[in-house]
């Protein structure tokens, strides 16, 4: 398994196990229409793969990695930890800057951190080179976590950890299957994603914000009522079209549950089949006690019958 090298909120790179062997196989055309970390998308077997999310700054990160290739990824990794005068512990050891693994490197890295977030959100530089301060930015930021304000600026302050050989490994990996798939990727809102080229040998997979889960996707009215019905009546339309689905999502989660996707499988009930995954998200919310609370999970599906990502039958919708 391919691991996203961005810690991205909701990434399924843990629930691959289950997913995948629920997907139909011999696919042509996978869609991965919220791709997000593109931790799915990343270790499909399909003939194409279309990388979807509205985020044009992920879309743009991705291409720039397929493009330039490892090799240059890395020299301009390691160009620009050293021209901000940030720390790598990897080579040096947490002894040469005053700081220990417990404390962190918050502090030494502050300085150069804020300078680099700075000089990304004035837009200095070429496109492909603002694309790799951005990744060295999400590694040196809080949790490694990705967030713009409404500006569109990036605004998570400076995290204690930094480029790690770890990071540099799945880094690596994701960019050489990259290049080793035929793959594309689209800036779109769902709504505007074009399906009228899918057939039924295609395949959308739909990891969508979750209503009534707290992430920073779902700051600043990111996800909303409106929108989730508007993807469910987008599913039902690829149904329409014989083109099979999968959708991610959770139907109850810390007390809340999603009436609008528990009604809409109710009325699909003999459309739909509703497939319990087995996974609590550990929340990288400090301040939340429970840490990992009982989501259920699940994925639904428009086909039938066996489906399997190891030769079994594909989709009967």
């Amino acid at each position: 398994m391919i691991q996203s090298p961005l810690n991205y909120t909701g990434g399924k790179y843990k629930l691959l196990p289950q997913l995948l062997p629920l997907f139909p196989k011999d696919t042509d055309v996978f869609v991965d229409l919220f791709c997000g970390g593109c931790n799915v998308g990343i270790n499909v077997a399909a003939r194409r793969v279309v990388y979807n999310d509205s985020n044009s700054r992920l879309c743009r990160l991705y291409r720039t990695f397929r493009e330039l290739g490892k090799e240059k990824v890395l020299d301009g990794i390691y160009g620009i930890i050293e021209e901000y005068g940030l720390s790598l512990v990897s080579r040096y050891g947490y002894g040469y800057y005053g700081c220990d693994s417990g404390r962190g490197l918050a502090s030494y890295n502050r300085e150069g951190f804020l300078r680099l977030r700075a000089d990304y959100n004035r837009g200095q530089g070429e496109e492909a080179f603002r694309d790799v301060m951005l990744y060295v930015l999400i590694v040196y930021s809080f949790n490694n976590q990705i967030r713009f304000n409404r500006e569109g600026e990036y605004n998570l302050p400076v995290g204690k950890r930094d480029f790690n050989r770890r990071m540099e490994q799945k880094l690596i990996r994701f960019i050489d299957r990259l290049r080793e798939q035929d793959c594309s990727f689209s800036c779109l809102d769902f709504r505007d994603f074009d399906v009228s080229g899918l057939t039924s040998r295609d395949f959308v997979y739909a990891d969508p914000p979750y209503l009534i889960t707290c992430a920073t996707y779902n700051e600043q009215g990111g996800w909303n009522e409106t929108a989730e019905r508007e993807l469910l009546a987008f599913l039902d339309g690829l149904t329409s079209r014989g083109v099979p689905f999968a959708l991610s999502n959770v139907l109850r989660s810390k007390g809340r549950e999603n009436g609008i996707l528990l009604g809409w499988l109710a009325e699909n009930a003999d459309r739909y089949r509703c497939l319990p995954l087995d996974y609590s998200y550990a929340n990288s919310n400090y301040q939340t006690k429970d840490r990992v609370s009982a989501s259920e999970e699940v994925l639904i599906v428009n086909y039938g019958g066996q489906v399997g990502y190891g030769g079994q039958k594909g989709p009967d919708l």
